[in-house]
């Protein structure tokens, strides 16, 4: 397959009031791992009422109830995508990285389930280097995209928008994706700062890295602004190198940036919210389901009362890609009973070890005995609500913490 020149950058747009405020009220769903959107969404509903006017259309996305007040009544999926666009900070930061280049990459995809009533979580991090079979799309402005027959993951946005990339992760995982949100750099960095910077855990051996000039000491840091991006970016200063193992750190980040947001002393900061609020407005690109403040008070109440327990980030599992050491493709045997667990709302068992790609999990689960190398963990339940997962999925709740490896 002859892949054309993914250009990673293009210059932000300048937002209006309508939009800023409804990329806030996304990016509030997406950064903060779906549960702070509560705060965010609520604020943003009292104050304004508008509909963005620049948001996503999802092509095939689930017919849903008009919005209403009271809780959202059964499962909905969000799909929160980081691109690689470079903004005034990580301009400045990165240099040539972000300069003479034309296109987007969505170089982080996170696929968000939550269930029907009693409520769980599930956000499965997709890699980069995943090479699947992508639908014919219809992008933005009218125009038909072509189907591939297989193409990196981090190629659809580039190829035609947001809403492609919800078909092709909903195609791949058969759960209907009726949300999505998209988030830059600069939004990393920024929502980082907001909250007061997240601690992380560097492991045994420190965290090493000439690329994104990392040079950091092993234990706990707490990390804001460059310092965030950097660390959910490092790749080769970690296991064995891989897009995997950076997932590893990307779940690290996401697990003890929602905790913290999510405690008390954030919740009751009045001061924090706000300045929260203030700068997701202007870093998010939200579906236009998504942006209606309604449903994003619908959304809050869904998750208000979901324990940490529930909330569990979890790795898609592949193979090597036969045609390029450097790619990776479905393990789809692996993945069905997870996807299975996921729609059906049940509980899942975490076998596998973050550590086989570069994150050491502090608190571990025990677990059954090994299965061979590439087949899934019998997806029978320990329990009527719970399912084994391959020990092909590494993953960890947000009770759990976890070092870099």
């Amino acid at each position: 397959m002859t892949r054309s020149p993914l250009a990673r950058h293009a210059p932000q747009h300048t937002p209006t009031a309508a939009g800023s405020l409804l990329r806030m009220l996304g990016i509030g769903l997406a950064v903060l791992t779906v549960s702070a959107v509560a705060v965010v969404g609520f604020i943003a509903f009292d104050l304004f009422g508008r509909v963005a006017d620049d948001a996503v259309t999802l092509e095939d996305a689930p017919s849903v109830a008009p919005p209403s007040l009271g809780e959202y009544p059964g499962e909905f999926a969000i799909l929160l995508v980081g691109t690689d666009e470079c903004g005034a900070v990580s301009t400045e930061k990165l240099g040539e990285r972000c300069i003479g280049e034309e296109g987007i990459r969505n170089d982080v995809n996170l696929l968000v389930h939550v269930s029907a009533a009693p409520r769980k979580v599930t956000v499965v991090s997709l890699p980069r280097d995943l090479m699947f079979e992508v639908p014919e799309c219809t992008r933005e402005d009218g125009t038909v995209a072509s189907a591939m027959d297989k193409a990196p993951i981090n190629s659809v946005y580039q190829h035609a928008g947001l809403s492609c990339v919800a078909k092709t992760v909903t195609e791949l995982s058969d759960v209907p994706i009726g949300y999505a949100a998209k988030l830059s750099f600069d939004g990393v960095m920024k929502i980082t700062d907001a909250i007061g910077g997240v601690p992380v855990c560097i492991g045994e051996g420190g965290l090493h890295d000439k690329e994104t000039a990392l040079d950091w000491p092993p234990g706990i840091r707490t990390i804001s602004g460059y310092e965030a991006l950097q660390f959910i970016r490092v790749r080769k200063g970690i296991g064995d190198g891989s897009d995997l193992a950076r997932i590893s750190n990307q779940q690290q980040y996401m697990s003890r940036l929602a905790k913290k947001v999510l405690s008390s002393e954030t919740l009751t900061d009045i001061p924090t919210v706000m300045r929260l609020a203030s700068v997701i407005a202007d870093n998010v690109d939200p579906s236009d389901k998504l942006a209606d403040p309604v449903r994003m008070a619908q959304l809050a109440l869904a998750l208000k009362d979901v324990p940490f327990e529930d909330f569990v980030f979890l790795q898609y599992p592949t193979l090597d890609d036969p045609a390029d050491s450097g790619r990776v493709v479905p393990n789809t045997a692996a993945a069905a009973p997870m996807w299975e667990a996921i729609i059906a709302g049940q509980s899942m068992q975490i076998t596998g070890k973050a550590s086989n790609h570069g994150g050491v999990t502090a608190e571990e689960s025990p677990t059954p005995g090994p299965t061979p190398s590439g087949s899934p963990s019998p997806s029978v339940s320990t329990t009527p609500d719970e399912t084994v997962l391959s020990d092909q999925i590494s993953g960890v709740d947000l009770n759990q913490e976890t070092c870099t490896g």
